[in-house]
């Protein structure tokens, strides 16, 4: 599913008539003007699923927040807006698919994956430090020779009458929290992106691959390929991941190049480096 079509960014010359109407210029940086112009980016125009490729400082993750700006879509975490996103997002312009609208669109970051790791790490800490409290008190209270009396050692009372009848599990149970199963940093960064995106949307994905392992990365190209497919989800991703970059089908940006070009995965540079060191060490491979 395509919901949109195309985006434009404005080009040098129209930047440069911005920043020359300046009243004052005493600012230290104009970003994100100068960013993508200076790549000779002027357009995407978007498949199913779409690949921003580029190195640090390339401009991808400055094309996801513009759009992301410009689109109204929800995020979870603050981001590098400076005083002229509003400016430059005014000038830049996007097509959507006539009468196609997605019913939920989204961009996630490398930084919701992460506060939602250290969240979800938070509270597991939390739940086993009640865990190690209760514990401490079935067995203050299962051997204790507590006497009622008064109305305000009633619920004492209680919770000595349930250590005398449960186990030690089931006394922990019963007062504490659910426990939050813990997972691994791969395993809750793959429940973020399966949580977000759902069905009928618009996701732009910055950088995916951070914090998932080589397997989890495979998993995530499977679970997206399924969504572009099935569930009438579009993908606009930025990435360097030789796993996302060789998904079936995608149209990938080199944002390297200039002026800004489209290329097959197995042309990008960083997928040949790939590709000659393993071939270089394809004997030991071999020799298992």
């Amino acid at each position: 599913m395509i919901y949109l079509s195309q985006f434009t960014f404005p080009d040098i010359e129209v930047e440069y008539d911005f920043i020359m109407g300046l009243k004052r210029t005493c600012y230290d940086t104009v970003y994100p003007f100068q960013v993508l112009s200076k790549h000779g980016l002027r357009q995407f125009d978007f498949e199913t699923i779409t690949i921003l490729y580029g190195g640090n400082g390339s401009g991808k993750s400055t094309a996801l927040n513009v759009m992301a700006e410009k689109l109204g879509l929800s995020r979870d975490t603050l981001y590098n807006r400076s005083n002229f996103f509003e400016d430059y997002t005014r000038l830049c312009g996007y097509q959507t698919e006539s009468g196609v609208r997605p019913h939920k669109g989204r961009i996630i970051t490398s930084d919701d994956v992460f506060d939602f790791m250290l969240d979800l790490r938070t509270i597991n800490e939390g739940v086993d430090h009640r865990r190690e409290t209760l514990l401490d008190e079935y067995m203050d209270m299962k051997y204790s020779h507590f006497q009622m009396r008064s109305l305000e050692d009633y619920e004492r009372l209680k919770k000595v009458n349930s250590a005398r009848r449960k186990t030690q599990s089931k006394y922990v149970r019963e007062y504490n929290m659910d426990n939050v199963r813990e997972h691994s940093n791969g395993e809750s960064a793959f429940a973020y992106f399966t949580d977000k995106i759902t069905e009928n949307g618009l996701f732009l994905l910055d950088e995916p691959e951070n914090s998932l392992s080589p397997e989890r990365q495979r998993e995530l190209v499977q679970f997206i390929g399924d969504a572009a497919r099935f569930y009438a989800c579009q993908f606009v991703i930025a990435t360097h991941s030789p796993f996302l970059l060789s998904m079936k089908g995608t149209k990938i940006y080199d944002l390297d190049e200039e002026p800004v070009d489209v290329k097959r995965w197995t042309q990008l540079e960083n997928v040949r480096a790939y590709y000659d060191f393993f071939m270089e060490h394809a004997a030991e491979f071999e020799r298992g």
